[in-house]
């Protein structure tokens, strides 16, 4: 007996098109930067974006809740991955004094001179592979379309986003973890 067909329209769906698009594209772009800044500076993907949002972030700092949120890893993925930065010496683990339960993921200097020498390789792959087939009105567009899908399926990340901009949120103490 022959497997039954789904209907021609459903797998003409131009929905699927359009997200088989954006999934294949975002992955070999991702599967091209981990290759390069493996091969070139011999860090990770993950710990290269764990390292930009550090150095992005006000302090050069975050709660580790707030990396886990922001980054696309789970709370122990992220622990692991930040265990593996505090023990090659780019990253520090500060806990606060006011809330014991609230952890802190610091960039060092050692993990600071690693992302400047990190980044220019990172940007040169971005423009080639991600930006080089746009024009400024297109990377413009793009730029409002991903961050709309992002607030959409992540409004945790897009909330941090827009905090980490709010000079009166980032003086603003928090508490909780």
């Amino acid at each position: 007996m022959e497997p039954r067909q789904p209907p021609a329209s459903l797998l003409e769906d131009e929905r699927l098109t359009r997200a088989g698009l954006f999934f294949e594209a975002a992955e070999g772009i991702q599967r091209a930067l981990e290759a390069t800044l493996q091969e070139r500076c011999g860090i990770s993907a993950q710990h290269f974006e764990i390292l930009t949002r550090l150095a992005r972030s006000p302090g050069q700092r975050l709660r580790m809740c707030d990396l886990a949120t922001q980054s696309a890893m789970s709370p122990s993925g992220l622990t692991r991955a930040v265990d593996r930065l505090v023990d090659a010496g780019d990253v520090s683990r500060e806990h606060c004094p006011e809330d014991r339960r609230v952890a802190w993921a610091q960039l060092t200097p050692a993990g600071a001179h690693r992302i400047e020498e990190a980044l220019p390789v990172a940007l040169e792959q971005l423009d080639a592979l991600f930006f080089a087939p746009l024009d400024d009105a297109q990377r413009a567009q793009l730029d409002l379309l991903v961050r709309a899908v992002r607030d959409h399926v992540r409004p945790d990340a897009a909330q941090l986003s827009d905090e980490r901009n709010d000079p009166a949120v980032q003086r603003a103490p928090r508490l909780r973890d």
